[in-house]
């Protein structure tokens, strides 16, 4: 890991907060200076609960995080809520189409509001305990039985959001980094042939990981141990980084022969279609890491399914092209995303505990396909219901044995270079927003 945060203002400046407090600033600096370049995380990293307190503020609570897709609240009134760290948050949509996010705690006693995963709110939001009610721009309209003057009270405190191509993303901090923009401005050529302002869900799968949300966010970041995802194989060619064919296997490099041959014709196709492919590597050094890259697929290279085809007859947008491989897109610190010609898989993970991550999946299918005409829900989800159940196996392996005192961080492997870069991107965070 890197001994300090080097952020231009044009990249989003640390950003003028409260002061940490002392006894925090050395502890967290401590944990960062035990770390060794080229090496996993101390055991300390998954274990430490103040450690883990500060990331919850200074991670969780300054950065922008991926909550949703638009498709998850696509009329006026509908909501989700969400539990990020301490702070319980809910997004809805009004009736004029727009986006608003807000803190879910009533301004008379500090109920939630929202009490259930997703619904209809309506024109107004009441609180069920004293009937405290509040218009969807947050102003308190009624204060129940208590007779208050609404218009004197404070109105519900508003989180920041913003949306890209149909991808809700919610800022906690008063003054959120301002390299969104630019990441936005980037990605929009790349994601909105998708069409996701055009979709609807076709599943969702809540899995809790029983381990810290780091080892789930590594996990994610390689492809070193994809040889446990036989059923990913079949359509992901598991080549990033730098590649040594000299110490490949006969099976790999029949896999590489393969994957060498179809990176031409795929680039063709591509530029048809007109579809950018790109990568952009930014995972460090901004606030709004992100990186992207257009992948070419296995077998017939049209989607993540056990035939490699698509699942969906439907095409995402206006794509006419079934054989587009996959867009694969990472946010730091808690997202990944694949778009593929026939649907697009959403993953956000959010820290309930220490030890325990939500890994939250969402399918997403052109609005106008139906299940049983267009596609069939258990090969749309069938690769990534299987990958994700043995990731959070992995996940959870790892954080018992990195718990142990016996343990001593290993090497960080070429191949491993994202979570290189995932290091990297979590300490200049922690030194800038920290001011170490």
């Amino acid at each position: 890991m890197s001994t300090s945060a080097s952020v231009s203002p044009s990249r989003g400046a640390p950003r003028p907060t409260a002061a940490a407090p002392e006894a925090l600033r050395r502890h967290v600096a401590a944990l960062l200076a035990s770390t060794k370049p080229g090496l996993a995380l101390p055991g300390a990293f998954f274990s430490d609960d103040t450690l883990y307190a500060a990331e919850l503020e200074y991670i969780f609570g300054r950065h922008w995080l991926f909550v949703a897709s638009e498709a998850e609240i696509p009329e006026g009134g509908d909501y989700r809520t969400f539990q990020i760290g301490p702070w319980p948050v809910f997004i809805l949509r009004r009736d004029d189409g727009s986006i608003a996010a807000f803190h879910n705690t009533c301004r008379h006693r500090g109920s939630r509001i929202l009490q259930q995963d997703s619904g209809i709110a309506g024109a107004t939001l009441q609180c069920p305990y004293h009937r405290w009610s509040y218009d969807l721009e947050g102003r308190v309209i009624g204060c129940g039985a208590t007779g208050e003057s609404p218009a004197e009270q404070r109105g519900l405190k508003p989180v920041h959001v913003r949306q890209l191509a149909g991808l809700i993303f919610v800022c906690l901090a008063e003054e959120p980094p301002e390299d969104f923009d630019d990441m936005a401005g980037r990605m929009t050529p790349y994601l909105a042939p998708h069409g996701l302002t055009r979709a609807k869900v076709a599943r969702q799968v809540d899995i809790i990981e029983h381990g810290n949300w780091k080892l789930t966010i590594e996990n994610n970041r390689e492809c070193f141990h994809c040889a446990g995802h036989p059923e990913l194989l079949c359509s992901l060619f598991d080549f990033f980084g730098e590649v040594d064919e000299g110490r490949m296997s006969a099976e790999e490099r029949a896999t590489y022969a393969r994957y060498r041959a179809a990176r031409p014709e795929q680039e063709a196709i591509w530029r048809r279609a007109g579809l950018p492919w790109q990568s952009i590597e930014e995972l460090s050094g901004r606030p709004t890491a992100f990186r992207t890259e257009r992948l070419v697929l296995d077998g017939a290279g049209e989607s993540m399914t056990p035939d490699t085809r698509a699942a969906s007859r439907r095409l995402l947008g206006e794509l006419s092209e079934a054989r587009l491989g996959t867009l694969h897109f990472h946010t730091q610190p808690n997202a990944w995303f694949h778009f593929l010609s026939d649907h697009a898989l959403t993953f956000a993970a959010l820290p309930l505990e220490r030890g325990r991550t939500l890994v939250r999946s969402t399918w997403l299918v052109h609005a106008d396909a139906e299940e049983g005409r267009d596609y069939e829900l258990e090969k749309l989800t069938s690769v990534w219901n299987a990958t994700n159940a043995q990731d959070a196996a992995f996940v959870a392996e790892t954080q018992r044995g990195a718990s142990s005192p016996a343990y001593e961080p290993g090497p960080i492997t070429p191949s491993e270079y994202m979570v290189k870069l995932f290091h990297v991107w979590y300490e200049e965070r922690l030194r800038a927003e920290l001011n170490l």
